[in-house]
């Protein structure tokens, strides 16, 4: 059945034939599996409780004679007066002026289209004459191409659904259609092309959203399952003894959900295969003491570790924070950046390729060809995203098969992480230090500019310091927003006298960059002007008023990463948005952001606003294509697909039992079983 060609269906021709092959459809099989994008829905309506312009099926009868206006050449307007319950509504049809032969007083007829309320007028797409049939509920439309039209597409969809009855295989085995009662692949095709009703309609989306997420889950469990067994790893046999003395020297108490990812992260580094996992924190969560205590766990065992970050001030500032940890333990630990002088350079290489250092903090400086570790067992990358896969794998290389744990600052939603990262293990902290003061978020419009400068003024009286983050480098006639270089020459002459002003954006060199940064961290830039340059790593205690212009030009997960800049130290700390948002998402961002502290709640309300695609950026996402399931709302049966597939890829009867046959067949095609990359 699966192959028969679909030129076998009545009306379809080799043209035809060449159309549906633009959308993917070769065979009969294909055709059936093309499933509409959206329903027209045509349930009657009570007119009194329809929304102003709002989609509304009436049955109804003719109560007047029709009225044609002939408005130039081919257009007319068309309106009649119809009783529907208890009310008379007009009903307007334009260009089917023909329609007034068969439009009689006392005629019953079914009408569908926009509900105008002020006027009590229903502007018609569509007529059918009698009583409304309940088969007719919801209408499926298709994207289509050249001369398809929806009619006739829906007459090829009805012969194939006839055509294929009791004769197409069922992917799903019966133990677990039983286990969600999930409809038969027959009943679920016929509720997703024709539904009965609006339950119909549900239980079948249900069914193929299941079965599209356990597909995709199953090729992921698989390649996970195939590149453990196959890929090497070492045992860390770290010393637990010396471990926990190292944890008992840390100046605080580690957090309940520190403790639960240091073990996950050491139950990894002890296990003989490969770590792979994703350490997600929000800002200020406290992922660098974690990594600290993976790095010494590390050492102990006798092997070296790595840790790569993105930019130099970022490098420099976790050496600062991992060398006040490490020195009291012993710990020998080098920071290697592009700005690291030739003869420094030259020294650290040679201890390193001797052992003599045991962990090593740097930039890409870490991946070049001349740079040789002794022993390097574990490879830490922060804000992972910042490098390119083959940077990564390049550090990765440097040793024998080491563990490798990415981290990163952006909470990325739960359904994103299954999907995106669904190869890694993902450890998350999602909670924060005790004494951390939350952020005060408050949202004010443009016209309240002045009244948040004084506050600025206020903290900076105080001692504190400010960022002023800008949407746009310099003036752009397309979008007016406030931009950095403007904004820099404003304040800097309101404060002249008083308080430095600094610019920092992203065309500026690299050293110079550093230097403004380095400027601000050392309080001799009192304001820092800057675009989202800021965003990741940057750590000033001192700062703790940020203002930023045309905030709803701004994602809500970049709002909270830009607001995670200040509140690092013990003063209480201020977040201003200035925006006049024109749309409702925009409103809705701004209210969230003073509303919502909490990172991951604010990544799973910017999914809701923005869709997958836009989370991550539509190329850059890795996000797969679902023909019905939605990571939005069918995160819940994501979440169960997942845990059903890493149960079934080790279960013996799933790789020999006749009723899995059909999966077994799909990861064969798909290569996750030769552990080929996934996209």
């Amino acid at each position: 059945m699966e192959f028969e060609p679909v030129t076998n269906i009545k009306g379809v021709g080799a043209e035809t034939a060449e159309t549906l092959k633009e959308l993917g459809i070769h065979h009969v099989q294909d055709l059936l599996m093309y499933f509409p994008f959206r329903y027209e829905d045509f349930r009657l309506k009570d007119i009194v409780e329809t929304p102003h312009n709002e989609q509304v099926t009436i049955e109804a009868r003719v109560e007047s004679v029709p009225v044609v206006f002939f408005m130039g050449k081919n257009k007319s307007r068309l309106q009649v007066s119809v009783l529907t319950g208890r009310h008379i509504v007009k009903v307007v049809f334009f260009n089917q002026h023909y329609l007034k032969e068969r439009l009689t007083p006392g005629t019953i007829i079914t009408v569908s289209g926009k509900w105008n309320r002020a006027r009590q007028t229903i502007t018609a797409s569509s007529v059918k004459f009698g009583p409304k049939e309940q088969s007719q509920d919801f209408e499926p439309v298709y994207r289509l191409k050249g001369n398809l039209h929806q009619n006739r597409f829906r007459k090829f969809m009805r012969q194939a659904l006839d055509l294929a009855k009791g004769e197409l295989p069922e992917n799903l085995p019966r133990e677990i259609r039983e286990r969600y009662k999930l409809l038969s692949i027959d009943e679920a095709l016929e509720g997703i092309h024709f539904p009965k009703d609006a339950n119909h309609l549900k239980q079948a989306r249900r069914r193929f959203v299941y079965e599209e997420l356990l597909m995709f889950q199953l090729r992921i469990q698989a390649l996970r399952k195939t590149r453990k067994e196959n890929e090497k790893g070492i045992a860390i046999q770290y010393d637990l003894k010396k471990l926990k003395e190292f944890i008992g020297q840390i100046p605080f108490e580690l957090t309940n959900a520190q403790k639960r990812v240091v073990n996950e992260i050491c139950r990894d580094l002890k296990s003989p295969y490969r770590m792979n996992r994703l350490l997600q924190g929000d800002v200020g969560s406290g992922k660098t003491i974690v990594a600290a205590i993976a790095l010494y766990a590390c050492v102990t065992a006798g092997y070296q570790g790595a840790l790569m970050a993105p930019t130099e001030i970022l490098a420099e500032q976790h050496f600062a924070s991992l060398e006040s940890l490490f020195q009291p333990a012993g710990v020998n630990i080098a920071l290697l950046t592009g700005s690291t002088k030739t003869k420094e350079r030259k020294q650290i290489l040679e201890r390193l390729e001797k052992g003599e250092i045991q962990v090593i903090i740097g930039t890409h400086a870490l991946i070049q060809p001349d740079v040789v570790f002794h022993q390097l067992g574990f490879v830490i990358t922060d804000e992972q995203h910042r490098f390119g896969v083959e940077q990564r794998r390049i550090l990765r290389d440097k040793g024998m098969h080491p563990d490798v744990l990415f981290m990163t600052a952006t909470p990325i939603p739960r359904t994103l992480a299954i999907t995106t990262f669904g190869e890694m293990d993902v450890s998350v902290i999602d909670e924060l230090p005790a004494g951390r003061k939350q952020i005060e978020t408050h949202w004010l419009k443009k016209e309240q500019f002045h009244a948040c400068l004084a506050k600025m003024e206020t903290e900076l009286k105080k001692g504190r310091q400010a960022y002023v983050i800008c949407p746009l480098i310099e003036e752009s006639e397309k979008i007016d927003v406030q931009n950095a270089v403007e904004v820099y020459e404003q304040l800097r002459g309101m404060f002249q006298g008083r308080f430095e002003v600094g610019l920092m954006h992203g065309r500026l060199p690299s050293e110079e960059k550093d230097q403004v940064m380095r400027a601000f961290k050392d309080g001799k830039i009192h304001v820092l002007v800057s675009t989202t340059v800021v965003e990741v790593g940057v750590n000033v205690p001192n700062a703790s008023f940020m203002l930023i212009y045309d905030a709803d030009r701004f994602g809500l997960a970049q709002l909270h990463q830009l607001r995670g800049r200040v509140g690092r130290g013990d003063y209480q700390s201020y977040c201003v948005l200035l925006a006049n948002p024109k749309s409702e998402e925009g409103i809705e961002r701004m209210k969230s952001m003073t509303e919502l502290a909490d990172g991951f709640r604010l990544a799973e309300k910017d999914l809701e606003l923005r869709g997958p695609g836009d989370f991550f950026g539509k190329r850059q996402s890795g996000l797969p294509e679902f023909k019905l399931a939605d990571l939005v709302h069918d995160y819940r049966v994501l979440e169960v697909a997942r845990d059903d597939a890493a149960k079934l890829v080790y279960d013996e009867k799933f790789w020999r039992d006749e009723e899995y046959k059909y999966l077994r067949k799909m990861l064969e095609e798909s290569g996750a079983l030769s552990g080929e990359r996934i996209d």
